[in-house]
Order: structure tokens, then sequence, then C-alpha cells
């Protein structure tokens, strides 16, 4: 998919509610999470939305995966939550038409003893942006792996948690620890804040046990659970380290396809564009 074909999609139905934050969570790490965020947001832009991707893992994989060199790099995150950054001097475009992103630093690593200290330290980021997004129909954050201060910080700041969850045996066990801090975090500092749903990703229709893990999911979850869900795919595993997006990298093949289909239903779930 080339940049102008990205450019040329159709637009969608206008957007009732801008600004809105969907943060991207799952503290085990290699599900897929940083994945979906990259590729949601760029087929979100896709779709006509304006949208805004805030990495927040210092690992930095989705500024990377955005083709956000290290040396472009100058304000990110770190400084954002920080106070020392504006979220305007924080944001680079990317070259998807219509998606930007504000990069990570490694310096994140270590951010939690510097916040030590800092009365309501979990309300930096919402402080940050919440009131600055509104040129942005969806933002998007992306959560480290672990239920760390700067998850926390995330879900305070969020409207909405979305969950890649891979599909195998542990699955499950993980998804129960982070439903229970969505809900501390519900009840003590972010009532807004509501599980929009969990998407089952690195799905083999060979292997039985994922079939058993998404019934199992599902019926724990029912209609929570999102009806796309994205496959095992090596193209997926390639785009990275082009600096590209997958449905950029490879449009046609089946994970460009299936990131489609999540956004398209991530839509019609928040009622902002027509089925």
């Amino acid at each position: 998919m080339s940049l102008a074909t990205v450019e040329a999609q159709p637009r969608p139905v206008p957007v009732a509610r801008r600004g809105r934050i969907l943060a991207l969570a799952n503290q085990k790490g290699g599900v897929g999470k940083t994945t979906t965020a990259i590729n949601l947001a760029t087929a979100l832009a896709a779709a006509g939305h304006r949208v805004l991707l805030i990495d927040l893992d210092a690992q930095g994989n989705a500024s990377t995966g955005l083709g956000i060199e290290r040396p472009a790099r100058t304000m990110t995150s770190y400084e954002l939550i920080l106070g020392e950054a504006e979220l305007e001097q924080a944001i680079v475009a990317t070259e998807i038409p219509r998606l930007s992103v504000v990069p990570a630093s490694q310096d994140l690593a270590g951010v939690e003893f510097e916040l030590a200290a800092r009365e309501r330290r979990e309300f930096l980021l919402s402080r940050a942006i919440r009131s600055r997004v509104r040129d942005y129909d969806e933002v998007l954050i992306d959560c480290p792996p672990s239920l760390n201060l700067l998850t926390i910080n995330a879900l305070v700041a969020a409207d909405s948690v979305m969950v890649p969850l891979q599909c195998e045996f542990y699955a499950l066990e993980g998804l129960t620890q982070l439903t229970r801090t969505i809900e501390r975090v519900q009840r003590a500092l972010n009532p807004r804040l509501e599980l929009q749903g969990v998407v089952l990703t690195m799905y083999d229709q060979r292997n039985n046990l994922c079939d058993q893990v998404a019934a199992d999911v599902r019926g724990h979850l029912g209609a929570k659970v999102f009806d796309t869900m994205i496959p095992r795919n090596v193209r997926i595993a390639e785009a990275p380290s082009h600096g590209k997006p997958v449905l950029i990298y490879d449009h046609g093949c089946a994970g460009s396809q299936a990131y489609i289909r999540l956004a398209a239903e991530v839509l019609r779930r928040d009622g902002t564009a027509s089925p």
C-alpha cells in the first residue's frame, strides 16, 4: 500500500467526539500490543481520522515502527510526562497522512524513580494531554509491557482500554490481573475508564490450542472480545524492520486485512462510522 493509496482512502462519517483516548495495555510482553497500536493507528488514519499515537514504552518500538529515527526524537513522552515539554513540542509527523506520534525515549525506563516524590503522580500524563488533543479524532497510547506507573498514567488519561491478547495457554491468567487493575483505576482514579475490548492476536487456525483459548476468552468476556482476530503472519513480523506498518509494507497480506477489519470494528463500536 503506497502513501498515495492511504491518502486516497474514502472519508468516514464525521466524528461526533474528538480527542478520544485509547490505551493499549497488557503487562505481558510479546503479545502484539505495539504492533496493534501501530497498525490500528494507520488503519484509522487511512479511514480519514486524525490520529495521534503516544509511545510510552522505553523500548520505543512504536516510534521505530513508524519510521521515526532516534535523532528525530528531540522531545519525547519522557519530557512530556515530566512537564518539561508541551504536547505540541513533542509531536512528530509520520509519512502516513493524518498520523502523528509522540516518540519514546530510553529515559522512560527510570522515570518511576523521578516521579516517586511527585504529588498526584498518576495524573501527570492526563494533565499534559487531555486538554490538548482536540485536534485529533483518535489518540492511542502504547503502554509499556508492565503494570507500572507509566501504565497507570495511561489508564488515568484514557477513556477506554484495548487489551491485545495472544492466543496462548496463560492468556486468561494475565488478563485477570489486568482487568483487576483497570477496575481499581476506575474506582480510585478515573471513573470514566472502560474496557473497550480484547483483541486476540497471533491466531493460528491450524492450532487447536488457539481455538480453545479464543473460546475461553469469549466465554469469560462475551461481547467485550472483538470479532476480528489478528493472525500469525510473517509480513507483520517483517514490517517493523523496514520502519513501516504492515498496512504500508504489504497491504494485501492477511495481517493488513485483519487490522483494517479491526479498525472498522472499533469505529462501529464507538459509533463514529457507518457499519
